[in-house]
């Protein structure tokens, strides 16, 4: 009679061990869904994805969840929007028509500030491959280097899915951290002299043919030079060219506002069930943010140095710190650009050429996007 009720205890006990250790890695996930909900409440850290992405998080890591088995609703979400690619392109259109690229069509030439703000992502993409990653993840971990949140989970979405809770988290928490992460290699690596350049004002006289050309040109180079990566590029300046063309304002209104704001709702709760614990708690994720983390600094350093050839090259003329705006996260790393100038020249308003450089970046990150992809698919990798 002991020995079975001792044996039952025994087996009771190996069971709640059990438990406990299966259940670990998905009650750790409901603080980190906590402290995204926190982030984007209280920090307003990209409130309008972690918010979602939080909740997404909490729902599939709640005991005995099923939102993300299939008929669940999370699960739907996901098939009809992330694995066919919508929902980012969605996004996209919506970014084109709040997108102004009147200060870079101005100055063509700073559109090289967006080309230099690229390299972050290359170099993280070799770092990568060198620590064990496929190539296909190391592509879509170096993609977090473009400060482009939907282009990171475009790009993930269809190659490393496995990958896209952490790469997508790691992409909005960078872009919304630019304010911090870059004013100090900015100050680092320009010295006194040159932070405080004057740079002639802008203002932007550029006819509406030019601005109406622009994304048809952008979006048929695209198609020639990449076109693994066309509906990046088409999706972006199908918003701008609605935005610039003034004949379809409701179109443009939907687009920047109730589409994305929806497709945005859906697409952050997709994200946040793709973090179950036992998933998404792997040293992998670690490496992601670290090496995400290493590609913006990368970015910065590269479009800062940039500047300072142009400094060189221009005379005295251009100031480098416009080079920290040639990523994509816009309009923040333009404002970093405007704050920092300020602080050291009251005299020195930086905006209008930081803006040409940030959307300058966005051109920038979706091409280098467009050239990997188009890479990979000749390489027969995709």
């Amino acid at each position: 009679m002991i020995e079975s009720i001792l044996a039952g205890l025994s087996g009771l006990l190996d069971g709640s061990r059990y438990l406990v250790s299966q259940g670990l890695p998905n009650l750790v996930m409901l603080f980190v869904a906590a402290g995204l909900i926190y982030l984007a409440i209280v920090k307003e850290v990209e409130p309008l994805l972690l918010l979602p992405i939080g909740f997404g998080c909490l729902l599939v890591n709640v005991p005995l969840s099923e939102v993300m088995d299939t008929g669940g609703i999370i699960k739907f979400f996901y098939d009809i929007g992330i694995i066919t690619e919508v929902f980012p392109l969605l996004i996209f259109v919506g970014i084109g028509a709040m997108t102004d690229f009147g200060p870079l069509l101005e100055n063509p030439k700073i559109l090289l500030f967006g080309a230099a703000g690229q390299c972050g992502i290359f170099l993280t993409l070799l770092l990568a491959l060198a620590l064990g990653f496929g190539k296909l993840e190391a592509v879509c971990i170096g993609i977090i280097g473009a400060c482009d949140g939907p282009t990171a989970i475009y790009v993930t979405t269809q190659y490393a899915p496995h990958l896209l809770g952490a790469v997508s988290v790691a992409a909005y928490s960078y872009m919304s951290l630019v304010p911090i992460i870059q004013p100090p290699i900015m100050r680092a690596l320009t010295t006194q002299a040159e932070r405080v350049v004057v740079m002639t004002t802008i203002n932007p006289t550029v006819s509406k043919t030019t601005r109406v050309v622009f994304p048809i040109v952008v979006t048929l180079i695209t198609g020639l030079i990449a076109p693994k990566g066309l509906p990046l590029m088409g999706m972006i300046m199908l918003g701008n060219l609605m935005k610039e063309s003034g004949v379809v304002a409701r179109l443009t209104g939907a687009s920047e506002n109730e589409i994305a704001n929806m497709v945005t709702l859906f697409l952050g709760l997709a994200i946040g069930g793709t973090m179950e614990g036992h998933a998404f708690l792997k040293a992998e994720t670690l490496a992601i943010f670290g090496l995400g983390f290493l590609a913006i600094c990368l970015d910065t350093v590269a479009g800062v140095l940039f500047g300072k050839l142009m400094y060189v090259l221009s005379g005295g003329k251009i100031n480098p710190l416009i080079g920290a705006a040639g990523i994509s996260a816009y309009p923040m790393a333009a404002r970093v650009v405007q704050t920092q100038g300020q602080l050291y020249n009251r005299k020195n308003f930086l905006l209008m050429h930081a803006m040409g450089a940030n959307t300058g970046g966005q051109v920038g990150s979706v091409m280098a996007a467009a050239v990997m992809l188009s890479v990979l698919k000749g390489m027969g990798l995709i």
